[in-house]
């Protein structure tokens, strides 16, 4: 009985072995090609669970996730300038097709980053060769990051790896060159400065100018159309005056007097030195005016 329960474990044990050499999983992060004797036969990229032959076939696994390419130590470029640049990036990839990445670079990742920031180095270095300091910088930091981009995702498909992503994080002149660089930037900005007062001054004294002119203009208007009122009142008054002096002058005499005595004796201090027979004193004299003047006397 005892040998029986011993044959029962041992062929329990020797199918558990058995089993473990047959059976494997992949994890949906990786990628897993199946080799026989060397050679690949199976590539899978889907997870679950899957069976293979024991011992002569083993299973290697690839990493299915992004990947950063991103070195800590800066790498110096020269521009077309001759001038060095320090320029910090980083790559992020992946593997697209796990077959033609185990066939160009044995599946061995350190490999596939050594390879691919040559790549990406000898790229950037030609692209920042052909630019100034200033475009590398500033003006044309985007535009070298896309042709970087699509020259090293050309490139890289012959690997079997596809480019998600190229950036350039920092991009620095070294201490001995910054000093002048900004020098240069700060007297060209001076003189931006400087040619834009000059023209903002030559526009002011041009609107000053053409204001003055407008004052000018709009104040010979304004006073000949005020004499011009003017006039036209002095004489519509005048010919009011007349029509009411021909209707009747002795009246409109008269009126007229007694505007001259109101303005004249306006103060019981008021002294006025007269002939008797002047005419101011006419109707002091008699009161009828013209028509009894010569009975009155």
């Amino acid at each position: 009985m005892r040998s029986g329960v011993g044959a029962i474990v041992g062929t329990a044990l020797v199918a558990a072995v058995l089993a473990s050499l047959a059976l494997f999983t992949v994890d949906q992060r990786e990628y897993a090609i199946v080799f026989q004797l060397g050679e690949i036969k199976e590539v899978i990229a889907e997870p679950g669970l899957r069976t293979k032959w024991p011992l002569i076939q083993n299973v290697r696994y690839f990493d299915k996730r992004i990947l950063t390419i991103d070195d800590p130590d800066t790498e110096r470029f020269v521009t077309s300038e001759k001038k060095n640049l320090l320029v910090d990036a980083f790559v992020k990839w992946r593997i697209a097709d796990v077959r033609q990445y185990y066939i160009s670079l044995t599946g061995d990742e350190t490999r596939a980053r050594s390879r691919l920031t040559q790549i990406f180095n000898s790229v950037l270095r030609e692209e920042i060769g052909k630019r100034s300091v200033q475009e590398v910088v500033s003006t044309e930091r985007d535009k070298i990051m896309e042709v970087v981009r699509d020259k090293v995702v050309v490139d890289a498909k012959s690997l079997g790896v596809q480019i998600v992503d190229v950036r350039l994080k920092r991009v620095e002149l070294p201490a001995d060159v910054s000093e002048a660089v900004y020098r240069r930037m700060e007297a060209e900005r001076r003189a931006v400065a400087s040619q834009l007062r000059s023209q903002g001054a030559s526009e002011a004294e041009k609107i000053r100018a053409e204001a003055d002119k407008d004052r000018e203009v709009i104040v010979a208007e304004a006073y000949r159309d005020a004499q011009r009122v003017k006039g036209e009142g002095d004489a519509r008054a005048a010919a009011i005056y007349a029509k009411a002096f021909s209707e009747n002058a002795e009246f409109y005499s008269f009126y007229r007097s007694l505007e001259a005595y109101r303005a004249t004796f306006r103060s019981r201090a008021d002294v006025l030195v007269l002939e008797p027979g002047s005419d101011f004193f006419k109707y002091l004299r008699n009161p009828g005016g013209g028509r009894a003047g010569s009975s009155g006397r």
